[in-house]
Protein backbone atom coordinates (compact mmCIF):
# COMPACT_ATOMS: atom_id res chain seq x y z
CA UNK A 1 0.00 0.00 0.00
CA UNK A 2 1.23 3.24 -0.69
CA UNK A 3 2.41 6.18 1.87
CA UNK A 4 -0.28 8.31 2.74
CA UNK A 5 0.53 11.99 1.27
CA UNK A 6 1.55 14.08 4.84
CA UNK A 7 -0.74 16.93 5.81
CA UNK A 8 1.63 19.65 4.67
CA UNK A 9 1.57 18.35 1.04
CA UNK A 10 -2.41 19.43 0.81
CA UNK A 11 -2.17 22.58 -1.32
CA UNK A 12 -6.11 23.46 -1.71
CA UNK A 13 -7.41 23.37 1.49
CA UNK A 14 -11.11 24.06 2.16
CA UNK A 15 -12.15 27.94 2.27
CA UNK A 16 -15.48 28.88 3.72
CA UNK A 17 -16.02 31.84 1.01
CA UNK A 18 -14.28 31.06 -3.26
CA UNK A 19 -11.27 33.08 -3.54
CA UNK A 20 -10.82 34.80 -7.12
CA UNK A 21 -14.14 36.92 -7.49
CA UNK A 22 -13.60 40.69 -8.76
CA UNK A 23 -16.25 42.16 -6.86
CA UNK A 24 -18.01 40.53 -3.98
CA UNK A 25 -21.91 40.87 -3.01
CA UNK A 26 -21.39 44.59 -1.04
CA UNK A 27 -18.57 45.51 -3.38
CA UNK A 28 -19.36 47.37 -6.36
CA UNK A 29 -17.86 47.94 -9.43
CA UNK A 30 -18.20 51.64 -10.86
CA UNK A 31 -21.73 53.13 -11.78
CA UNK A 32 -20.74 52.73 -15.75
CA UNK A 33 -19.20 49.10 -15.34
CA UNK A 34 -22.72 48.38 -12.86
CA UNK A 35 -24.80 49.53 -15.66
CA UNK A 36 -23.57 48.04 -18.32
CA UNK A 37 -23.19 44.28 -16.39
CA UNK A 38 -26.92 45.04 -15.16
CA UNK A 39 -27.94 45.31 -18.56
CA UNK A 40 -25.91 41.90 -19.94
CA UNK A 41 -28.31 40.18 -16.64
CA UNK A 42 -30.91 41.70 -18.28
CA UNK A 43 -30.20 40.29 -21.52
CA UNK A 44 -29.54 37.08 -20.36
CA UNK A 45 -32.13 36.92 -18.30
CA UNK A 46 -34.73 37.01 -21.47
CA UNK A 47 -34.28 33.76 -22.94
CA UNK A 48 -36.38 31.93 -20.25
CA UNK A 49 -39.03 35.28 -19.81
CA UNK A 50 -39.59 34.78 -24.15
CA UNK A 51 -39.42 30.42 -24.28
CA UNK A 52 -41.88 29.92 -21.17
CA UNK A 53 -44.72 32.31 -22.69
CA UNK A 54 -43.69 31.24 -26.58
CA UNK A 55 -44.48 27.72 -25.01
CA UNK A 56 -47.72 28.59 -23.06
CA UNK A 57 -49.36 31.13 -24.75
CA UNK A 58 -49.77 29.61 -28.28
CA UNK A 59 -51.96 26.67 -26.12
CA UNK A 60 -54.33 29.06 -24.48
CA UNK A 61 -55.36 29.59 -28.38
CA UNK A 62 -53.18 33.45 -28.10
CA UNK A 63 -52.17 35.68 -30.61
CA UNK A 64 -48.85 37.41 -30.71
CA UNK A 65 -50.06 40.28 -29.15
CA UNK A 66 -50.78 38.00 -26.52
CA UNK A 67 -47.11 36.21 -26.12
CA UNK A 68 -46.10 39.65 -26.19
CA UNK A 69 -48.14 40.89 -23.33
CA UNK A 70 -47.30 37.96 -21.47
CA UNK A 71 -43.52 38.58 -21.64
CA UNK A 72 -43.35 42.14 -21.06
CA UNK A 73 -45.86 41.04 -17.96
CA UNK A 74 -43.47 38.21 -16.68
CA UNK A 75 -40.34 40.62 -17.30
CA UNK A 76 -42.27 43.46 -15.23
CA UNK A 77 -42.72 40.93 -12.52
CA UNK A 78 -39.35 39.89 -12.69
CA UNK A 79 -38.15 43.24 -12.04
CA UNK A 80 -40.04 43.82 -9.60
CA UNK A 81 -39.18 40.24 -8.07
CA UNK A 82 -35.99 40.46 -8.28
CA UNK A 83 -35.59 43.75 -6.27
CA UNK A 84 -37.59 42.63 -3.10
CA UNK A 85 -35.68 39.42 -2.87
CA UNK A 86 -32.31 41.90 -3.19
CA UNK A 87 -33.41 44.56 -0.93
CA UNK A 88 -35.44 42.68 1.84
CA UNK A 89 -35.23 38.34 0.93
CA UNK A 90 -31.48 36.52 0.89
CA UNK A 91 -30.34 39.36 -0.04
CA UNK A 92 -28.06 37.56 -2.22
CA UNK A 93 -27.41 38.89 -6.09
CA UNK A 94 -30.19 36.69 -7.40
CA UNK A 95 -32.71 37.19 -10.19
CA UNK A 96 -35.70 35.74 -9.86
CA UNK A 97 -37.53 35.26 -13.22
CA UNK A 98 -39.83 32.73 -14.52
CA UNK A 99 -40.43 29.01 -13.64
CA UNK A 100 -40.58 25.70 -16.20
CA UNK A 101 -41.39 24.07 -12.52
CA UNK A 102 -45.16 25.23 -13.07
CA UNK A 103 -45.81 23.74 -16.89
CA UNK A 104 -46.92 20.76 -15.33
CA UNK A 105 -50.11 22.11 -13.62
CA UNK A 106 -50.51 24.69 -16.11
CA UNK A 107 -50.72 22.65 -18.82
CA UNK A 108 -53.65 20.68 -17.01
CA UNK A 109 -54.96 24.55 -15.94
CA UNK A 110 -55.35 25.21 -19.87
CA UNK A 111 -56.77 22.37 -21.17
CA UNK A 112 -59.43 22.66 -18.09
CA UNK A 113 -62.28 24.94 -19.66
CA UNK A 114 -63.48 25.86 -16.48
CA UNK A 115 -60.76 27.75 -14.65
CA UNK A 116 -58.93 30.65 -15.59
CA UNK A 117 -56.10 31.32 -13.50
CA UNK A 118 -54.41 30.11 -10.43
CA UNK A 119 -52.44 31.79 -7.55
CA UNK A 120 -50.71 29.99 -5.27
CA UNK A 121 -49.24 31.16 -1.88
CA UNK A 122 -48.12 28.05 -0.43
CA UNK A 123 -44.35 29.12 -0.45
CA UNK A 124 -44.89 32.03 1.52
CA UNK A 125 -46.50 30.20 4.20
CA UNK A 126 -43.16 27.80 4.01
CA UNK A 127 -41.23 30.59 4.16
CA UNK A 128 -42.18 33.25 6.78
CA UNK A 129 -43.52 30.34 9.24
CA UNK A 130 -39.83 29.21 9.41
CA UNK A 131 -41.15 25.36 8.33
CA UNK A 132 -38.41 25.36 5.62
CA UNK A 133 -36.01 26.74 8.41
CA UNK A 134 -36.70 23.36 10.25
CA UNK A 135 -36.29 21.16 6.71
CA UNK A 136 -33.00 22.68 6.46
CA UNK A 137 -31.60 21.63 9.65
CA UNK A 138 -31.30 17.99 7.88
CA UNK A 139 -29.39 19.25 5.45
CA UNK A 140 -25.50 19.00 5.13
CA UNK A 141 -22.82 19.36 2.37
CA UNK A 142 -22.98 15.83 1.17
CA UNK A 143 -26.78 16.20 0.86
CA UNK A 144 -26.75 19.59 -0.66
CA UNK A 145 -24.06 18.95 -2.97
CA UNK A 146 -26.72 16.85 -5.83
CA UNK A 147 -28.97 19.36 -5.28
CA UNK A 148 -27.28 22.35 -6.00
CA UNK A 149 -25.31 20.42 -8.97
CA UNK A 150 -28.33 19.00 -10.35
CA UNK A 151 -29.78 22.63 -10.31
CA UNK A 152 -27.53 23.77 -13.17
CA UNK A 153 -26.83 19.48 -14.79
CA UNK A 154 -30.77 19.37 -14.57
CA UNK A 155 -31.36 21.38 -17.57
CA UNK A 156 -28.97 19.64 -19.77
CA UNK A 157 -32.37 19.42 -22.11
CA UNK A 158 -32.26 23.27 -22.44
CA UNK A 159 -28.58 23.53 -23.58
CA UNK A 160 -27.11 21.56 -26.76
CA UNK A 161 -30.33 20.02 -27.96
CA UNK A 162 -31.77 23.61 -28.60
CA UNK A 163 -28.26 24.78 -29.70
CA UNK A 164 -28.52 21.84 -32.31
CA UNK A 165 -31.38 23.73 -34.08
CA UNK A 166 -29.14 25.99 -35.56
CA UNK A 167 -25.41 25.01 -35.03
CA UNK A 168 -24.84 27.57 -37.94
CA UNK A 169 -25.00 29.94 -35.56
CA UNK A 170 -25.45 27.98 -32.16
CA UNK A 171 -21.64 25.96 -32.20
CA UNK A 172 -20.41 29.67 -33.41
CA UNK A 173 -22.03 30.89 -30.37
CA UNK A 174 -20.82 28.61 -27.49
CA UNK A 175 -17.25 28.69 -29.13
CA UNK A 176 -16.86 32.29 -29.30
CA UNK A 177 -18.43 32.79 -25.32
CA UNK A 178 -15.61 30.17 -24.12
CA UNK A 179 -12.95 32.08 -26.03
CA UNK A 180 -14.09 35.91 -24.77
CA UNK A 181 -14.84 34.65 -21.12
CA UNK A 182 -11.75 32.37 -20.31
CA UNK A 183 -8.84 32.17 -23.04
CA UNK A 184 -9.17 36.03 -23.92
CA UNK A 185 -10.20 37.53 -20.49
CA UNK A 186 -6.89 38.64 -19.65
CA UNK A 187 -7.23 41.56 -22.43
CA UNK A 188 -7.60 45.16 -20.94
CA UNK A 189 -9.20 48.48 -22.04
CA UNK A 190 -8.68 50.99 -19.66
CA UNK A 191 -7.45 48.72 -16.81
CA UNK A 192 -10.96 46.78 -17.42
CA UNK A 193 -11.40 43.26 -18.59
CA UNK A 194 -13.58 44.00 -21.71
CA UNK A 195 -13.85 40.37 -23.13
CA UNK A 196 -13.80 38.71 -20.06
CA UNK A 197 -16.81 40.85 -18.07
CA UNK A 198 -18.97 41.76 -21.07
CA UNK A 199 -18.32 38.68 -23.18
CA UNK A 200 -22.29 37.92 -22.76
CA UNK A 201 -23.33 41.10 -24.75
CA UNK A 202 -20.17 41.10 -27.18
CA UNK A 203 -20.87 37.81 -28.22
CA UNK A 204 -24.63 37.75 -28.73
CA UNK A 205 -23.82 41.53 -30.76
CA UNK A 206 -21.73 39.65 -33.11
CA UNK A 207 -23.71 36.09 -33.08
CA UNK A 208 -27.20 38.13 -33.98
CA UNK A 209 -25.53 40.22 -36.40
CA UNK A 210 -24.62 36.76 -38.00
CA UNK A 211 -28.17 35.55 -37.60
CA UNK A 212 -29.56 37.85 -38.89
CA UNK A 213 -26.67 38.14 -41.82
CA UNK A 214 -28.10 34.35 -42.90
CA UNK A 215 -31.82 35.23 -42.79
CA UNK A 216 -31.33 38.38 -44.97
CA UNK A 217 -29.16 36.50 -47.85
CA UNK A 218 -32.11 34.15 -47.61
CA UNK A 219 -29.99 30.62 -45.77
CA UNK A 220 -33.13 29.43 -44.57
CA UNK A 221 -35.39 30.11 -47.48
CA UNK A 222 -35.83 26.58 -48.35
CA UNK A 223 -35.54 25.04 -45.02
CA UNK A 224 -38.74 23.39 -42.64
CA UNK A 225 -40.87 25.66 -41.15
CA UNK A 226 -39.50 24.48 -37.46
CA UNK A 227 -35.86 25.24 -38.64
CA UNK A 228 -36.89 29.12 -39.37
CA UNK A 229 -39.11 29.51 -37.02
CA UNK A 230 -36.12 28.42 -34.51
CA UNK A 231 -33.23 30.07 -36.81
CA UNK A 232 -34.45 33.33 -38.66
CA UNK A 233 -34.17 36.28 -37.06
CA UNK A 234 -37.61 37.68 -38.27
CA UNK A 235 -40.30 35.14 -36.95
CA UNK A 236 -40.25 35.83 -33.67
CA UNK A 237 -43.38 38.67 -34.50
CA UNK A 238 -43.12 40.09 -31.11
CA UNK A 239 -41.80 43.52 -32.77
CA UNK A 240 -44.46 43.96 -35.04
CA UNK A 241 -47.19 43.27 -32.31
CA UNK A 242 -45.59 44.92 -29.11
CA UNK A 243 -47.16 48.53 -28.23
CA UNK A 244 -44.48 51.49 -27.47
CA UNK A 245 -45.61 51.72 -24.24
CA UNK A 246 -47.61 49.74 -22.16
CA UNK A 247 -47.85 48.97 -18.10
CA UNK A 248 -48.56 45.81 -17.11
CA UNK A 249 -51.73 45.86 -14.28
CA UNK A 250 -53.12 43.59 -11.43
CA UNK A 251 -55.87 41.44 -12.81
CA UNK A 252 -55.47 42.84 -16.34
CA UNK A 253 -56.75 39.41 -17.60
CA UNK A 254 -59.94 39.20 -15.72
CA UNK A 255 -60.38 38.20 -12.03
CA UNK A 256 -58.86 35.00 -11.16
CA UNK A 257 -60.30 31.93 -10.31
CA UNK A 258 -59.72 28.64 -7.93
CA UNK A 259 -60.42 25.05 -8.21
CA UNK A 260 -58.88 22.59 -5.58
CA UNK A 261 -57.82 20.14 -7.93
CA UNK A 262 -55.65 22.04 -9.54
CA UNK A 263 -54.15 23.69 -6.58
CA UNK A 264 -52.57 20.54 -5.46
CA UNK A 265 -50.67 20.88 -9.08
CA UNK A 266 -49.70 24.05 -8.03
CA UNK A 267 -48.36 23.58 -4.35
CA UNK A 268 -46.00 20.55 -6.23
CA UNK A 269 -44.77 23.13 -8.72
CA UNK A 270 -44.09 25.58 -5.53
CA UNK A 271 -42.19 22.90 -3.80
CA UNK A 272 -39.92 22.26 -6.98
CA UNK A 273 -39.71 25.95 -7.27
CA UNK A 274 -38.67 26.12 -3.37
CA UNK A 275 -35.94 23.09 -4.31
CA UNK A 276 -34.83 24.60 -6.84
CA UNK A 277 -34.65 28.01 -5.54
CA UNK A 278 -32.06 26.53 -2.13
CA UNK A 279 -30.03 25.43 -4.47
CA UNK A 280 -29.64 28.40 -6.79
CA UNK A 281 -29.47 30.66 -3.14
CA UNK A 282 -26.54 28.58 -1.95
CA UNK A 283 -24.57 28.98 -5.32
CA UNK A 284 -25.14 32.46 -5.43
CA UNK A 285 -23.77 33.02 -1.91
CA UNK A 286 -20.72 30.99 -3.00
CA UNK A 287 -20.33 32.96 -6.29
CA UNK A 288 -20.89 36.27 -4.11
CA UNK A 289 -18.22 35.10 -2.09
CA UNK A 290 -20.31 35.52 0.58
CA UNK A 291 -20.82 32.59 3.53
CA UNK A 292 -24.02 29.85 2.68
CA UNK A 293 -26.94 31.93 3.53
CA UNK A 294 -28.47 30.85 7.46
CA UNK A 295 -32.07 28.75 7.89
CA UNK A 296 -33.12 32.51 8.96
CA UNK A 297 -32.16 34.14 5.85
CA UNK A 298 -33.26 31.01 3.35
CA UNK A 299 -36.78 31.36 5.05
CA UNK A 300 -36.51 34.99 4.45
CA UNK A 301 -36.05 34.59 1.07
CA UNK A 302 -38.72 31.56 0.31
CA UNK A 303 -41.15 33.60 2.01
CA UNK A 304 -40.42 37.03 -0.46
CA UNK A 305 -40.36 34.41 -3.37
CA UNK A 306 -43.90 32.96 -2.05
CA UNK A 307 -45.29 36.94 -2.42
CA UNK A 308 -43.58 36.92 -6.32
CA UNK A 309 -45.76 34.12 -6.96
CA UNK A 310 -48.60 35.35 -5.68
CA UNK A 311 -47.79 39.25 -7.99
CA UNK A 312 -47.33 36.34 -10.74
CA UNK A 313 -50.87 35.37 -9.95
CA UNK A 314 -52.06 38.39 -9.55
CA UNK A 315 -50.50 40.20 -12.44
CA UNK A 316 -50.98 36.99 -14.99
CA UNK A 317 -47.82 35.94 -16.18
CA UNK A 318 -48.39 32.45 -16.85
CA UNK A 319 -46.53 31.10 -14.31
CA UNK A 320 -44.50 30.76 -11.12
CA UNK A 321 -41.39 32.58 -10.37
CA UNK A 322 -37.56 31.22 -8.94
CA UNK A 323 -33.98 31.94 -9.07
CA UNK A 324 -32.47 31.98 -12.49
CA UNK A 325 -29.92 29.30 -12.85
CA UNK A 326 -28.13 30.99 -15.67
CA UNK A 327 -27.77 34.93 -14.17
CA UNK A 328 -25.98 32.93 -10.77
CA UNK A 329 -23.95 31.55 -13.63
CA UNK A 330 -23.07 34.71 -14.97
CA UNK A 331 -21.80 35.79 -11.71
CA UNK A 332 -18.86 33.44 -12.11
CA UNK A 333 -18.20 34.13 -15.85
CA UNK A 334 -18.09 37.76 -15.02
CA UNK A 335 -16.05 37.39 -11.44
CA UNK A 336 -18.96 40.44 -10.44
CA UNK A 337 -21.04 39.13 -7.15
CA UNK A 338 -22.28 42.82 -6.69
CA UNK A 339 -25.83 42.73 -5.37
CA UNK A 340 -26.23 46.25 -6.72
CA UNK A 341 -25.37 45.19 -10.75
CA UNK A 342 -28.41 42.26 -10.40
CA UNK A 343 -30.57 45.67 -8.58
CA UNK A 344 -29.75 47.35 -11.73
CA UNK A 345 -30.54 44.88 -14.31
CA UNK A 346 -33.88 44.31 -11.93
CA UNK A 347 -34.51 48.30 -13.29
CA UNK A 348 -33.77 47.41 -17.12
CA UNK A 349 -36.52 44.71 -16.67
CA UNK A 350 -38.22 46.74 -15.37
CA UNK A 351 -37.91 49.92 -18.00
CA UNK A 352 -38.16 47.89 -20.99
CA UNK A 353 -41.27 46.16 -20.34
CA UNK A 354 -42.77 49.02 -20.31
CA UNK A 355 -41.58 50.18 -23.19
CA UNK A 356 -42.78 47.46 -25.53
CA UNK A 357 -41.23 47.49 -28.80
CA UNK A 358 -37.42 48.24 -27.33
CA UNK A 359 -37.80 45.38 -25.33
CA UNK A 360 -39.37 43.37 -28.11
CA UNK A 361 -36.15 44.01 -30.05
CA UNK A 362 -33.86 42.36 -27.44
CA UNK A 363 -36.60 39.64 -26.69
CA UNK A 364 -36.32 38.68 -30.15
CA UNK A 365 -32.96 37.38 -30.09
CA UNK A 366 -33.01 33.18 -31.47
CA UNK A 367 -33.23 30.90 -28.59
CA UNK A 368 -30.17 28.58 -30.02
CA UNK A 369 -28.50 32.19 -28.78
CA UNK A 370 -29.17 32.07 -25.54
CA UNK A 371 -28.76 27.85 -25.46
CA UNK A 372 -25.39 28.01 -26.47
CA UNK A 373 -24.60 30.46 -22.89
CA UNK A 374 -26.81 28.26 -20.69
CA UNK A 375 -24.23 24.99 -21.76
CA UNK A 376 -21.67 27.25 -20.11
CA UNK A 377 -23.44 28.66 -17.35
CA UNK A 378 -25.30 26.14 -16.47
CA UNK A 379 -22.17 23.71 -16.17
CA UNK A 380 -20.26 26.70 -13.85
CA UNK A 381 -23.33 26.47 -11.43
CA UNK A 382 -23.25 22.65 -11.49
CA UNK A 383 -19.46 22.69 -10.70
CA UNK A 384 -20.30 25.37 -7.92
CA UNK A 385 -22.58 22.67 -5.95
CA UNK A 386 -19.87 19.93 -6.73
CA UNK A 387 -17.35 22.18 -4.74
CA UNK A 388 -19.16 21.71 -1.53
CA UNK A 389 -17.74 18.44 -1.54
CA UNK A 390 -14.17 20.02 -0.40
CA UNK A 391 -16.21 20.23 2.87
CA UNK A 392 -16.70 16.31 3.36
CA UNK A 393 -14.81 13.12 3.40
CA UNK A 394 -14.99 11.35 0.17
CA UNK A 395 -12.90 8.55 0.90
CA UNK A 396 -15.66 7.45 2.82
CA UNK A 397 -17.79 4.35 0.99
CA UNK A 398 -21.18 5.92 2.43
CA UNK A 399 -20.31 9.84 1.50
CA UNK A 400 -19.79 7.74 -1.99
CA UNK A 401 -23.07 5.80 -1.76
CA UNK A 402 -25.42 8.92 -1.26
CA UNK A 403 -23.79 11.29 -3.69
CA UNK A 404 -23.76 8.77 -6.44
CA UNK A 405 -27.05 7.82 -6.08
CA UNK A 406 -28.52 11.12 -5.32
CA UNK A 407 -26.75 12.15 -8.62
CA UNK A 408 -27.77 9.31 -10.95
CA UNK A 409 -31.44 8.82 -9.47
CA UNK A 410 -31.77 12.94 -10.02
CA UNK A 411 -30.61 12.74 -13.45
CA UNK A 412 -32.57 8.94 -14.37
CA UNK A 413 -35.75 9.46 -12.80
CA UNK A 414 -36.83 13.15 -14.54
CA UNK A 415 -35.62 11.92 -18.38
CA UNK A 416 -37.70 8.54 -17.60
CA UNK A 417 -41.06 11.04 -17.00
CA UNK A 418 -39.78 13.02 -19.92
CA UNK A 419 -39.75 10.30 -22.51
CA UNK A 420 -42.82 8.40 -20.40
CA UNK A 421 -44.69 12.00 -21.49
CA UNK A 422 -43.11 12.45 -24.94
CA UNK A 423 -44.56 9.33 -25.97
CA UNK A 424 -47.50 8.93 -24.67
CA UNK A 425 -48.59 12.49 -24.33
CA UNK A 426 -49.24 12.44 -20.71
CA UNK A 427 -47.33 11.64 -17.68
CA UNK A 428 -46.30 7.80 -15.60
CA UNK A 429 -49.28 9.03 -12.96
CA UNK A 430 -52.08 9.10 -15.37
CA UNK A 431 -55.34 8.07 -13.12
CA UNK A 432 -58.58 9.41 -12.75
CA UNK A 433 -57.77 12.18 -10.16
CA UNK A 434 -56.04 14.62 -12.10
CA UNK A 435 -54.95 16.29 -9.22
CA UNK A 436 -52.76 13.27 -7.68
CA UNK A 437 -51.37 12.75 -11.14
CA UNK A 438 -50.42 16.88 -11.21
CA UNK A 439 -48.73 16.27 -7.96
CA UNK A 440 -46.58 13.44 -8.74
CA UNK A 441 -45.83 14.73 -12.46
CA UNK A 442 -44.44 17.51 -11.05
CA UNK A 443 -42.14 16.61 -8.33
CA UNK A 444 -40.77 13.89 -10.52
CA UNK A 445 -39.77 16.04 -13.42
CA UNK A 446 -37.24 18.05 -11.08
CA UNK A 447 -33.94 16.59 -10.98
CA UNK A 448 -32.75 18.87 -7.94
CA UNK A 449 -36.06 18.06 -6.13
CA UNK A 450 -36.00 14.17 -6.94
CA UNK A 451 -32.17 14.56 -5.67
CA UNK A 452 -33.24 16.35 -2.32
CA UNK A 453 -35.36 13.30 -1.76
CA UNK A 454 -32.97 10.84 -2.59
CA UNK A 455 -30.23 12.40 -0.79
CA UNK A 456 -32.08 13.57 2.26
CA UNK A 457 -33.30 10.31 3.03
CA UNK A 458 -30.15 8.66 2.84
CA UNK A 459 -28.05 10.98 4.57
CA UNK A 460 -30.19 10.84 7.57
CA UNK A 461 -30.76 6.96 8.18
CA UNK A 462 -27.59 5.80 6.68
CA UNK A 463 -24.91 5.48 9.23
CA UNK A 464 -25.55 8.66 11.17
CA UNK A 465 -24.64 8.46 14.38
CA UNK A 466 -20.66 8.19 13.26
CA UNK A 467 -20.45 9.95 10.16
CA UNK A 468 -20.71 13.67 11.31
CA UNK A 469 -17.35 15.01 10.55
CA UNK A 470 -17.44 12.56 7.21
CA UNK A 471 -20.76 14.59 5.87
CA UNK A 472 -18.79 18.00 7.08
CA UNK A 473 -21.44 18.36 9.49
CA UNK A 474 -18.83 20.32 12.05
CA UNK A 475 -17.84 23.19 9.15
CA UNK A 476 -21.83 23.58 7.97
CA UNK A 477 -23.21 23.55 11.59
CA UNK A 478 -21.69 27.59 12.17
CA UNK A 479 -24.02 28.84 9.26
CA UNK A 480 -26.93 27.31 10.60
CA UNK A 481 -27.81 30.07 12.46
CA UNK A 482 -27.62 33.60 12.17
CA UNK A 483 -24.84 34.71 14.67
CA UNK A 484 -23.14 31.22 14.34
CA UNK A 485 -20.65 33.21 12.00
CA UNK A 486 -19.76 36.93 12.03
CA UNK A 487 -19.62 37.39 8.37
CA UNK A 488 -23.46 36.75 8.20
CA UNK A 489 -24.21 40.16 9.42
CA UNK A 490 -22.24 41.69 6.54
CA UNK A 491 -23.90 40.02 4.12
CA UNK A 492 -27.64 39.47 5.35
CA UNK A 493 -28.47 42.26 7.64
CA UNK A 494 -31.82 43.89 6.44
CA UNK A 495 -31.42 47.83 5.52
CA UNK A 496 -32.65 50.54 7.11
CA UNK A 497 -32.25 48.48 10.38
CA UNK A 498 -35.09 46.59 9.98
CA UNK A 499 -33.59 43.89 11.75
CA UNK A 500 -35.17 45.65 15.05
CA UNK A 501 -38.26 44.37 13.84
CA UNK A 502 -37.30 41.10 12.05
CA UNK A 503 -35.05 39.89 14.57
CA UNK A 504 -32.53 37.05 12.79
CA UNK A 505 -33.13 33.90 14.70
Amino acid sequence: MAEAPKAEEIIHPPTDQLQGLEYCIDSNPSWGEAIALGFQHYILSLGTAVMIPAFLVPLMGGTSGDKVRVVQTLLFVQGINTYLQTLFGTRLPAVVGGSWAFMVPIISIIHDPSIAAIGDDHMIILGYSQLWAICSRFFSPVGMVPVIALAGFGLFDRGFPVVGRCVEFGIPMLILFVMFSQYLKQFQAKQLPILERFALLLTIAVIWAYAHLLTASGAYKHHPEQTQMHCRTDRADLISAAPWIKIPYPLQWGAPTFEAGHAFGMMAAVLVSLVESTGAYKAAARLASATPPPAHVLSRGIGWQGIGILLSGLFGTATGSTVSIENVGLLGSTRVGSRRVIQISAGFMIFFSILGKFGALFASIPFPIFAAVYCVLFGLVASVGLSFLQFTNMNSMRNLFIVGVSFFLGLSIPEYFREYTAGALHGPSHTKAEWFNDFLNTIFFSSPTVALMVALFLDNTLEVKDSAKDRGMPWWAKFRTFKGDSRNEEFYTLPFNLDRFFPPS
